[in-house]
């Protein structure tokens, strides 16, 4: 078969060096031998993001699915611990895996919300209801300090915003890191074991119900850590740069209100999170070079500033 390798795959396998030839060339083998393990007939490749390789699969007994190899297995423990435990709830169903050949082989679903067209308002609440299913407990009563989410991307900030010579105002930053300070901690009765990415391009259309022919939607790509709740929900706000440009604090207002009501967590803690990922975001895609991502991510977060 062809292997035709997404060009962010390829950017990465490249700043890899030898691993990642290594990887490239040991694939045509994986996944023979995947297809013959698991009874496989593969056929097109897919969109995969820049750290895996994702075709379309057909089962022995017809079945469409869709087998993804990963060139990084960090975390992929994690994400498939995740998968097992949903089993289809909130999250698409893991069919097999095998952590030494980094491969999952998934149930095949359809596009993505990102690619609907639909208003920014109707994604969120989407994304909110998809959450609260997806969610699942966990028996901690805290998250341990080198774990806490706002810990680290309150380094994150600070580090990179040295390293990348101060690229947005000082304002943005010590706002960010005071968010991160208030969120750091979390009560018990918030915590969950988190998406960590749930933007519209991981949800993907699963299938029309019988009553009311609504889309579902299932996630994909779980970084399956423990957090808050809000974590999720102001992650989901984080990527209408373009929309906060044109209107402004307000309109990241009402895109919280909406997460709250919907959900039941604090709206100023999704506002706060979105804020420190909005600006941890912009910050860590400039560090890569992606500067005209990274402004739209920065020059938005001026915007939305606390105001005396």
């Amino acid at each position: 078969m062809r292997i035709r390798l997404q060009p962010l795959t390829r950017a990465r396998l490249a700043a890899l060096g030898a691993a990642g030839v290594a990887w490239a060339e040991a694939l045509p083998e994986v996944l023979a031998g995947l297809a013959r393990d698991w009874s496989l007939e593969l056929g097109a490749d897919l969109p995969g993001g820049s750290n895996s390789y994702v075709v379309r699969a057909t089962t022995a007994t017809g079945s469409r699915a869709v087998l993804k190899v990963v060139l990084d297995d960090t975390g992929l423990a994690d994400q498939i611990r995740v998968l097992q435990v949903a089993d289809g709830r909130g999250y698409a169903r893991l069919l097999r895996s095998d952590l030494d050949r980094r491969a999952m082989l998934l149930e095949e679903l359809g596009a993505s919300l990102q690619n609907r067209g639909l208003p920014g308002r109707d994604q969120l609440a989407i994304l909110a209801d998809t959450l609260a299913i997806a969610w699942q407990p966990t028996g901690l009563d805290r998250v341990p300090p080198e774990a806490d989410k706002a810990v680290g991307l309150a380094h994150l900030i600070s580090e990179h915003w040295e390293q990348l010579d101060r690229p947005c105002p000082t304002e943005v930053r010590d706002q960010a890191l005071r968010y991160a300070e208030q969120l750091a901690d979390p009560p018990a009765e918030a915590l969950v074991v988190v998406h960590g990415d749930p933007h519209p391009g991981n949800a993907l259309a699963a299938k029309r119900s019988g009553r009311n022919d609504q889309i579902g939607y299932r996630f994909v790509d779980p970084d399956g850590f423990v957090a808050d709740r809000a974590y999720d929900l102001g992650v989901t706000m984080r990527d209408f740069s373009a929309a906060v440009l044109r209107e402004g604090r307000p309109l990241v207002e009402s895109y919280a209100a909406l997460l709250a009501a919907r959900t039941g967590v604090v709206a100023e803690r999704i506002w706060q999170w979105a804020f420190v990922e909005r600006v941890s975001t912009g910050l860590y895609v400039l560090g890569f070079g992606a500067e005209t991502v990274a402004r739209s991510y920065l020059d938005s977060a001026e915007l939305l500033l606390d105001r005396p």
